[in-house]
């Protein structure tokens, strides 16, 4: 006991570690899980990067606990190590002090979004190590001062001002999270920090704990042993707890470990509830598309805004279009409802106007900056510009080979079906008595067009029964 104390590997230190594998384990898995399992497309920007520096800085965090703190029996015999390298640069600047700030930068991105309803004047990457300089620079200090003893303890006169750079960061991130708190967002973005907040809270408390009873009563040695298993097991839970989807990726919080039921929300329109959104309705009338009318009017029927969009992907040309389709689905969410426009119109700037986006429209450079750095984000004229922008060019581009496509030959023939479809609804009170049609029964001029839609249905079931047959056969039935 005595020796395991002092230089580490008592059984209760396995088990602290085992705890810290396990969980960075099931972060690794929380994160990837979408990505995996559902196959969502990776996200671009800091929508990606920011929750992969805070894995990296959770294992960082973790390690330079495990390393520091005599968890396993090592011999610090090279400079890698040393207590300098773990309990200083590992633990502060690149775990406790990156992770923490990569929340603050997440708070201040909602801050400005929702309150502000802007885009935040300063990109993430170049916020976030402006906030992280700070560490960088106590821990340039206390590397040139050499504080350390032969246990990495600092001295008692240093224990406040590290402490009070971690109690710093906390109360910021609380200020950001107290400035949001009236928003009622929809993806657990408050709740998750927090979270946060309570959790590394609750581990500078215990972090403090462990070290004056480390410092302060040596000669107690199962004191060490139960602190440092505290210490590790608490900052383990944090790591879990502080990583969040929600805030970077709405859309992929909806995806839950938990959930065992087939994903239904694949688009933000359907995370949101926009009514009908990505839904094709039977009950929607069938529509005679002229190719002479206006393009973005024809693009305002769903159905044929479907049919115009596979063929634009098919000719990979296919962002314009969704970018129609998305922007199509915010008008349909109230004015007097910002928090849900806001949700929406982020997730259109993240995946159609910034450079370098997933789907990246072709529109000018003016265009794209008075979207990023409009004043309202809830405004209804926010992508009007972009959107008869776009509109021009798919006008020059795809519409002439669309007229002349088999997608839109597959578009007038299933129009023309429904078409029937609805007048044989209409029809079938008068047509059918008893168990036989009786077709005589029809007015004179409801003949020809029930005939009509009858021979449609009878040509396109023999051109299905063809299809099968010469799929299953050998073409000589």
């Amino acid at each position: 006991m005595a020796s395991c104390a002092v230089r580490g590997g008592c059984p209760s230190d396995y088990v602290a570690v085992s705890v810290a594998i396990f969980s960075m384990i099931s972060l690794i898995v929380r994160s990837t899980f979408p990505f995996l399992i559902h196959k969502v497309p990776s996200a671009k920007g800091s929508a990606f990067w920011i929750p992969v520096i805070q894995i990296i800085a959770s294992f960082n965090f973790l390690l330079s606990i495990v390393m520091a703190i005599n968890f396993l029996k090592y011999e610090k015999s090279h400079w890698w190590l040393s207590c300098y390298v773990w309990a200083v640069w590992f633990e502060g600047p690149l775990g406790f002090g990156l992770l923490i700030s990569c929340r603050i930068s997440q708070a201040f991105q909602l801050y400005y979004v929702f309150v502000k309803r802007r885009l935040p004047p300063i990109r993430s990457h170049m916020f976030l190590p402006l906030i992280l300089l700070p560490w960088v620079a106590g821990a340039a200090f206390i590397h040139g001062k050499k504080p350390l003893n032969y246990r990495c303890h600092l001295g008692t006169h240093w224990i406040i001002p590290v402490v009070s750079l971690h109690t710093l960061y906390v109360a910021v991130l609380m200020g950001f999270t107290g400035a949001i708190r009236h928003i009622e967002f929809r993806f657990d973005e408050l709740r998750d920090l927090w979270q946060g907040i309570l959790v590394s809270a609750s581990l500078i408390g215990v972090w403090v704990s462990a070290y004056i009873l480390n410092e302060i009563h040596d000669e107690i040695l199962w004191l060490q042993v139960v602190s440092r298993f505290m210490l590790l097991l608490t900052a383990s839970i944090l790591v879990l707890v502080f990583f969040s989807i929600s805030i970077s990726q709405p859309l992929l919080s909806q995806i839950s470990l938990r959930k065992r039921e087939p994903l239904e929300l694949k688009t933000m329109g359907q995370a949101l509830g926009i009514p009908d959104s990505g839904l094709l309705l039977h009950t929607e009338e069938a529509v005679d598309v002229d190719p002479n009318e206006p393009l973005d009017k024809l693009l305002l029927n769903k159905r044929f805004r479907q049919s115009f969009m596979a063929f634009a992907d098919s000719c990979l040309a296919g962002e314009s279009v969704h970018f129609f389709d998305e922007v199509h689905e915010l008008g349909k969410i109230p004015i007097d409802d910002p928090v849900r426009r806001i949700y929406m119109a982020r997730h259109i700037i993240n995946k159609y106007i910034i450079a370098g986006a997933a789907m990246e429209v072709n529109i000018s450079h003016r265009i794209r900056q008075e979207i990023l750095t409009t004043t309202d984000l809830t405004h209804p004229d926010l992508f009007t510009n972009a959107l008869n922008e776009l509109i021009q060019l798919v006008k020059m581009n795809l519409a002439k080979d669309y007229w002349s496509s088999m997608y839109f030959i597959k578009f007038k023939e299933e129009a023309r079906m429904r078409c029937c479809g609805q007048e044989m609804e209409e029809m079938s009170g008068t047509i059918f008595q008893g168990d036989f049609p009786k077709i005589t029964m029809l007015h004179t001029h409801n003949k020809p067009r029930f005939v009509n839609c009858l021979a449609g249905y009878c040509k396109a079931i023999s051109h299905e029964v063809m299809n099968y047959m010469l799929e299953v056969g050998d073409g000589t039935w």
